[in-house]
């Protein structure tokens, strides 16, 4: 299945509803909502946000990057609606974020999952992605996992 993946606003109605939608999953699978560490991004800090639509035009995935510094940054907020993962989905997002990330002139992507997502896990290690030491707000998290990718 083709996907639309474009650049949004960080405060469209359809990307809000995505990140609402993911912080629910991730409460119900951490059993709080205390399970982010470090700042939450928002619209003063986000570089790029994309969301992916299906060929119906419904908002159906999101992904962001935050930059860390001049040569790389972080995804966030990578999600697919229940129904539609498997589908191509995040593999659509997380390709176009590396490639708005290699336009932006970046070198290396990182990111934080968590002990309670194996999927996530499983799809970055698939998707190229090497375990590293947690990094930045994530260093000494027991329920953080982190990954890291060259772009160059």
């Amino acid at each position: 299945m083709k996907f639309a993946v474009t650049p949004e606003p960080w405060d469209a109605e359809d990307g809000a509803r995505l990140r609402s939608m993911q912080r629910s999953e991730l409460d119900a699978r951490y059993g709080s909502d205390d399970h982010e560490p470090g700042s939450a991004p928002s619209a003063e800090d986000i570089t790029v946000f994309l969301v992916a639509r299906n060929h119906e035009g419904t908002a159906i995935a999101c992904g962001a990057l935050r930059r860390l510094d001049a040569a790389s940054a972080e995804i966030k907020r990578m999600f697919v609606l229940p129904h539609h993962r498997g589908s191509g989905a995040a593999t659509a997002v997380l390709r176009s974020l590396e490639a708005e990330a290699a336009r932006l002139g970046l070198s290396e992507l990182k990111l934080e999952t968590g002990t309670a997502q194996p999927d996530a896990i499983r799809f970055y290690e698939r998707e190229g992605y090497r375990l590293i030491d947690n990094f930045g707000p994530y260093e000494g998290e027991p329920l953080s996992v982190c990954y890291a990718r060259s772009l160059v």
